[in-house]
């Protein structure tokens, strides 16, 4: 069986193991004085204790004095200590940690119980040289039991802690597994679950999928690491106020935030970018697909596909890509596939792309001219040149290309030509 820690003390000289046994003896008798001291100074010391009632003062002062009775048994008898003896305070490890209690107070609640027991041992030994060595005797032991029984308590708290976390990613796996079949929880615990996160049946809702595409720091991009950062990093709250439901499954992040009153759709993306960003400067690079709102639980398939779909969109190095940002315009030139690139007139295609090596000044031009709704002068001022110059430029396209700009339907084939090539300038990135 396994054994705890020998506490034995040293070997003593024979006038100091009589006044070792008297000094042990002398804080026996007010045992239970110092148990209550040390829970006085527990509840002025431990912010989180002091909040507490009667009761459970009672319990902390059981524990404590069960604690003391072990050590000066063990100290007056040279015994070792068997994990079963302390299997009481496993049992009082756990009902904190239930109750929500941080380890690091349990930990100085074991801090001030050894520095009072201390105490009350120089106390009880005097001030006589023998008296003093044979307190000084007890300090090893002592510290034995301590580093033993907290570390019992530490272990406490880690399996519940797991326990709990266990419970908790199953819950939201099962949660967003029914959301995901299109149907809201109406009844028991996820149904509670899916309020806690602000969802309901007809919540305006959004779909994003987070995939990990690099690392500067260990390289590995199957490491569970890298979903629970970004879980944990999303799960922090954004510009509204609640808790995002997010879930690690299948080599991917999903997350579905709620669209919360005062907020839209532009919010939501905002927030995902900067996650998306923040792990980056901390050497995570993520891939995020971002849906357009799904209106209640039953357009949330809908929307969790489109996230899906919009990863293909963001190039290898890692970014964001929000639906709710792109036209539909964007959307079917970023998807555009290699017949749609070959159907672009080679004329278009070879100005194109010489205007890109030249520093895009025809392209910019268009977009311009476009965005001015034909205003030649109106482009010239946003583009900061001469009209003379704008038009110029619009002249030399219409030679190169037979397209004349000012034409609703060659400045259209121009616009999509320009958003084909930018698409698959971002396609040869996600090659």
């Amino acid at each position: 069986m396994s054994r705890g820690p020998a506490l034995g003390t040293p070997a003593l000289s024979e006038p100091l193991i009589p006044e070792r046994h008297r000094v042990l003896r002398a804080v026996q008798d007010r045992l239970e004085d110092v148990a209550n001291t040390a829970v006085a100074v527990m509840r002025t010391e431990i912010p989180s204790y002091a909040l507490q009632d009667e009761r459970f003062f009672d319990d902390v002062r059981e524990q404590v004095l069960t604690h003391y009775r072990i050590q000066m048994a063990a100290l007056a008898g040279d015994r070792d200590i068997a994990p079963e003896d302390l299997v009481f305070s496993r049992a009082a490890a756990m009902r904190r940690a239930r109750a929500g209690f941080a380890l690091e107070d349990w930990i100085s609640a074991f801090r001030v119980g050894r520095q009072v027991l201390w105490d009350a041992l120089l106390d009880c030994a005097g001030t006589s040289a023998e008296a003093q060595q044979a307190a000084l005797s007890l300090v090893t032991p002592l510290m034995r039991y301590v580093d033993y029984a907290s570390t019992h308590a530490a272990q406490a708290y880690v399996e519940y802690q797991q326990h709990v976390v266990a419970d908790a990613d199953r819950e939201r796996r099962d949660l967003l597994d029914q959301l995901l079949a299109g149907a809201a929880p109406a009844r028991g615990p996820l149904l509670a679950a899916a309020q806690a996160y602000g969802i309901g049946p007809h919540s305006p809702m959004m779909a994003v999928v987070a995939v990990c595409v690099g690392d500067t720091r260990t390289g590995d991009l199957t490491s569970a690491e890298h979903g629970y950062a970004t879980s944990a990093s999303i799960s922090v709250a954004g510009p509204w106020a609640g808790r995002t439901l997010v879930v690690v499954r299948h080599g991917e992040v999903v997350a579905v935030p709620v669209v919360r009153t005062g907020m839209d759709a532009e919010d939501v993306c905002a927030h995902f970018e900067a996650v998306q960003r923040r792990l980056a400067r901390e050497g995570t690079m993520l891939s995020m697909g971002i849906s357009t709102v799904a209106h209640g639980a039953r357009e949330l398939p809908r929307a969790y596909e489109e996230a899906r779909a919009a990863l293909d969109l963001v190039p290898s190095a890692g970014g964001v890509a929000a639906l709710p940002r792109l036209s539909p315009f964007d959307y079917l030139a970023l998807r555009a596939d290699d017949l749609a690139r070959q159907l672009v007139d080679p004329r278009v295609r070879a100005l194109l792309e010489e205007d890109r090596r030249r520093g895009d000044t025809l392209a910019t031009t268009i977009r311009a001219f476009a965005e001015a709704d034909l205003n030649l002068r109106q482009a010239a001022d946003r583009l900061r040149v001469h009209h003379n110059t704008a038009h110029y430029r619009l002249r030399r396209i219409e030679e190169r290309t037979g397209r004349n700009p000012r034409r609703i339907a060659d400045l259209l084939e121009l616009l999509v030509a320009l958003a084909i090539r930018e698409g698959a300038g971002e396609g040869e990135d996600r090659q």
